[in-house]
């Protein structure tokens, strides 16, 4: 099958790529782990100038890629632009500290000398989704490649221009060939990837189905793996919150990237004595958001990524609105060209409707009225996810102990959650393992290695 580079707000097929074969995919991986053995070689003070160049390259190129990503996966160019901008830190920043990280640590033992380093693992697939194509991939590749490993990429097949755009980044930026390399393979052929003795570790970010066949695939092959998965992020709003400021950050959280974002405030808590005001301050600044073709300047929502997902998310609309759920504002796609879905609020979800239990992976919000604060924390965790929460209170010091009981792998008070590279991200529960970013994710794939010496 061929990968197929679509336009979501026409329709329109961009470029067709044909995908590899068994043997091309193979030859690949080994010149992939030729050119990892060859980097060991080099010192951190090497990598780290290919990593600076890399960042500086992203700056100059941001327009570039934030149009690339408007017409291929249909994200605004200010969102673009920013998400090239959040790529150009993180390298920056693992060009800058990656030494420290991996630097090893003496301990102290009934040995003349003890300590414990930290080395290459080699070979690191890369699964990666498309609803942020480039940041997703900056976030493994740039630890990665500092550490002194070679990093493969699986993409998602919707945005191979996306993947064949970072490819290139990183041959400018001056790393050697096959380095980093963009694998134009099916879905099935990860399996084949993993199985190679080639491949030494494989990061996934993407569905909870996606995850458990990849675990499965390494966990068969005895590979290390690291997985951020789904996410239905609660949004707490107490009592004291301030509303304005809660109201403006749920409707960025919720709808930026037309809610396709693993860490959206997918389920709005708010308690009993301020729901009503709340939910009338979000449903006005929802109304105002402006919709439409993501390479005008001005909009600040496209439409979602491919026709099938916006099916996918309607049907849960419809069927959580038959099951008890009502429809305050949008649930219904738009008509005409493209895969418009318009901001979306449901209220008066319970635990009889699919909106609380799954994941709405696009621009609508549920609504979960809660009588009071302990409900509040146990809709929180009345879900199989985990990967990240936030909470609104002007008592910070009450939300930080409400924070240490909510089952996350991130809980932001008073403000949105969101990555960042001297943070470690990642999730708990069907959210996934292992985590991403500052020293914790440049780790996930060093061999932790113990030397002992008389």
């Amino acid at each position: 099958m061929p990968y197929i580079s679509l336009n979501p707000a026409s329709n329109k097929t961009l470029k067709t790529y044909t995908s590899w074969d068994s043997h091309h995919l193979a030859s690949i991986l080994e010149q992939a782990y030729d050119s990892q053995q060859l980097s060991l070689h080099t010192t951190f003070a090497e990598r780290a100038e290919h990593m600076n160049r890399a960042a500086t390259l992203l700056h100059g190129r941001a327009n570039e890629y934030a149009a690339l990503m408007a017409v291929e996966m249909g994200k605004p160019l200010r969102e673009g632009r920013a998400e090239v901008e959040k790529c150009a830190l993180a390298c920056d920043y693992y060009a800058v500290h990656a030494e420290h990280f991996m630097q090893s640590e003496r301990v102290r033992t009934d040995a003349g000398k003890s300590y414990v380093s930290y080395d290459p693992i080699g070979v690191v697939l890369g699964v990666m989704p498309w609803n942020f194509p480039f940041f997703q991939v900056i976030r493994f590749a740039a630890p990665a490649l500092m550490a002194g490993n070679a990093c493969v990429l699986k993409h998602a097949s919707s945005v191979p221009q996306c993947a064949l755009a970072l490819e290139q980044l990183f041959r400018d930026a001056g790393f050697p060939p096959y380095l980093f390399t963009t694998l134009m393979i099916e879905a099935a052929d990860v399996a084949e990837a993993i199985a190679s003795h080639y491949v030494h570790a494989v990061t996934l970010t993407g569905s909870e189905t996606a995850g458990r066949e990849v675990a499965a695939h390494a966990g068969q092959h005895l590979k290390k793996c690291v997985l951020e998965l789904g996410g239905s992020d609660a949004f707490i709003i107490l009592k004291d919150a301030d509303l304005e400021q809660a109201a403006n950050i749920a409707v960025r959280s919720r709808f930026q990237n037309c809610g396709q974002s693993c860490i959206a405030a997918k389920r709005i808590i708010p308690v009993a004595e301020i729901a009503d005001e709340f939910l009338s301050l979000f449903i006005k600044k929802a109304e105002d958001l402006r919709m439409g073709d993501p390479l005008d300047e001005a909009t600040q929502m496209g439409p979602m990524a491919r026709l099938d997902l916006r099916e996918a998310l309607h049907e849960q609309v419809t069927d959580s609105i038959a099951q008890g759920a009502q429809a305050i504002l949008g649930c219904e796609p738009i008509s005409g060209e493209g895969a418009f879905y318009p901001p979306s609020i449901l209220d008066g979800v319970t635990a009889k409707t699919r909106a609380y239990h799954e994941e709405l992976f696009g621009p609508v919000a549920a609504v979960i009225r809660a009588t009071d604060e302990e409900e509040a924390v146990h809709i929180a965790n009345d879900t199989r996810f985990g990967l990240g929460s936030s909470i609104w209170s002007r008592d910070t010091e009450y939300a930080e102990k409400i924070a240490r009981r909510i089952q996350a792998g991130c809980t932001f008070i008073n403000g949105m959650v969101r990555s960042d590279p001297r943070l470690p991200f990642g999730g708990t529960k069907a959210s996934g393992f292992g985590r991403e970013l500052s020293y914790h994710g440049i780790r996930e794939f060093a061999n932790i290695k113990t030397v002992w010496i008389r």
